[in-house]
C-alpha cells in the first residue's frame, strides 16, 4: 500500500471528531425515495453498498419542509415520521466506521408547480430563473423565511435522533440558500436583501439555527458543513468576490468544513478569464485551518493525493464511487490495477444503482458516466464537466 496522505486519519479540531481517512462521498442526486420523501430498500441497499471506505459519506439532499422538495424521488427530513426511515440510512452509512452526514435543503424557485402538487415555487423574490422551463416563483413572506430557517433547525434535530454524524447545509447549486445569497434572484428591500451584507443575513441565520440545534439536542459531537458554488454566470449574479466576503463570515461561525460544489475541482473563474489560479486554492487561503472539501472529477489515487498535496483537506469521490465502490479498499490492499473507472450497463444493479436512479444517470449524467460500451476521451470529460459547472453556477 502506497503511503497516501489521503488515507491518513483527520479531527475535526472544533468538535473532536475524527474521521478514518480524507475520501468523501459527497452528495449526488440518487431518485430513490417514496415520492412522500421516506427512505426505501432500494436506497438502503445503494448506501450500504457504497459506505465503508470513505471517512464521509454524505447523503443526497433532503428537503426540511413539503415548499423544500426540488425533484421527484427526493429525500426529506421534513417531518418526525421521516425519523425512522432515516435512522435505517444512517445505520447503513455506518459500515465500517464511515461517518454518515445528511445534507439538507429546500430547492426554492428551482422546483415546480407539478412537483409541489400545485403549491407556486418559492424564493427570496419573485424572479424566474434563466433555465428552461422555469416558473415564475412568488416571494417568500418576512413570516415564512423565519419559519424556513426554524424548518433547518428541526432537519437538524430529526438528523441527530436519527443518529447521524452531522449535517451539511446546501447553500450550493442555486438552490433557496444560494437564491438568498444572490443579486440574481433575491431583489428584496427589507432585512433579507439589498447590498452582499444583507444578502448574508438569510444564509448565515440557517448556520446560527442549525448550531442551536445542535446545542440543544445532541449529547456527543455532531458536525456542521456547508456547501457553496463559488460563482454564478447570470447578470447580476454571485461573483468570486462575493463568494470570498461569504467564506469569510462563515469561518467565523461554528461550521466544521466548507464544501465547495464544481465539476472540476481545478476549475478556475467561470466569468473571469484573467484568474490563473484554481478558486478552490484561493478559497483554502481564506480558510485558513478551516478544512475544505474539494469534489470534481478525481478519479485515481494520483487524482486525490494532488488534491492534498496542494493544501486542500479532503478529497471527495463522486462519478468514481459509482463506478467503483471498493476504490479506498482497494487502494488499502494495494490493489489499484482493479479499480474500475467505467460503468458496465450490464453491472448498473450490481453497483446499486437501481430504477429511477440508473434512469436519471443514464440520461441526466450520461456523459460522465463513462460506460464502458461506449467510447469516451478526457475532452468529453471536459465538457461534461463544463456543463456541470454551468448548471452549479446557474446557467441553463
Amino acid at each position: 500500500m502506497t503511503d497516501y496522505k489521503f488515507l491518513k486519519p483527520y479531527t475535526f479540531a472544533k468538535k473532536g471528531i475524527t474521521v478514518k481517512n480524507r475520501i468523501v462521498i459527497p452528495p449526488m442526486t440518487e431518485e430513490m425515495s417514496f415520492s412522500n420523501g421516506e427512505v426505501t430498500a432500494d436506497e438502503l441497499r445503494y448506501y450500504h453498498m457504497h459506505s465503508g471506505g470513505a471517512g464521509m459519506f454524505i447523503t443526497a439532499t433532503a428537503n426540511v419542509n413539503s415548499l423544500g422538495k426540488g425533484f421527484e424521488g427526493e429525500l426529506s427530513v421534513a417531518d418526525d415520521k421521516f425519523i425512522p426511515s432515516l435512522s435505517k440510512l444512517a445505520e447503513a452509512m455506518h459500515k465500517d466506521g464511515t461517518k454518515a452526514i445528511l445534507q439538507i435543503f429546500s430547492a426554492g424557485r428551482m422546483s415546480s408547480t407539478a412537483i409541489l402538487r400545485g403549491q407556486q415555487p418559492v424564493s427570496a423574490s419573485a424572479v424566474k430563473a434563466t433555465r428552461n422551463n422555469s416558473e415564475t416563483p412568488r416571494e417568500l413572506s418576512e413570516t415564512e423565511v423565519e419559519q424556513t430557517i426554524k424548518d433547518f433547525g428541526q432537519a437538524t434535530k430529526r438528523a441527530i435522533l436519527a443518529g447521524f454524524d452531522g449535517v451539511e447545509i446546501h447553500g450550493a447549486n442555486t438552490y433557496l440558500i444560494q437564491q438568498f445569497f444572490s443579486p440574481h434572484s433575491n431583489r428584496r428591500s427589507d432585512k433579507w436583501g439589498g447590498s452582499v451584507e444583507k444578502r448574508m443575513t438569510f444564509p448565515l441565520a440557517v448556520v446560527d439555527e442549525v448550531q442551536s440545534a445542535i446545542d440543544k439536542y445532541a449529547d456527543k459531537p455532531f458536525l456542521m458543513g456547508y456547501r457553496i458554488s463559488p460563482e454564478e454566470i447570470e447578470e447580476p449574479g454571485i461573483r468570486f468576490d462575493d463568494t470570498l466576503k461569504l467564506i469569510d463570515a462563515l469561518k467565523e461561525k461554528p461550521i466544521d468544513y466548507l464544501h465547495v460544489s464544481m465539476g472540476d475541482v481545478w476549475r478556475k473563474s467561470l466569468n473571469d478569464k484573467s484568474v490563473t489560479v484554481p478558486l478552490n486554492l484561493t478559497i483554502k487561503q481564506h480558510l485558513g485551518d478551516l478544512p475544505l472539501i474539494g469534489v470534481g472529477d478525481i478519479q485515481t489515487p494520483a487524482d486525490a493525493e494532488k488534491v492534498l498535496d496542494e493544501g486542500i483537506d479532503f478529497a471527495a469521490i463522486g462519478r468514481e464511487s459509482l463506478r467503483e465502490p471498493h476504490w479506498v479498499q482497494k487502494v488499502i490492499a494495494g490493489d489499484e490495477k482493479a479499480i474500475r473507472y467505467t460503468i458496465s450497463p450490464a453491472d448498473h444493479e450490481e453497483l446499486g444503482l437501481y430504477g429511477t436512479f440508473w434512469d436519471f444517470l443514464i440520461t441526466a449524467f450520461h456523459n460522465g458516466l463513462q460506460l464502458s460500451s461506449e467510447p469516451h476521451t478526457v475532452d468529453d470529460r471536459k465538457k461534461f464537466n463544463s456543463t456541470l459547472d454551468h448548471i452549479f453556477g446557474g446557467g441553463k
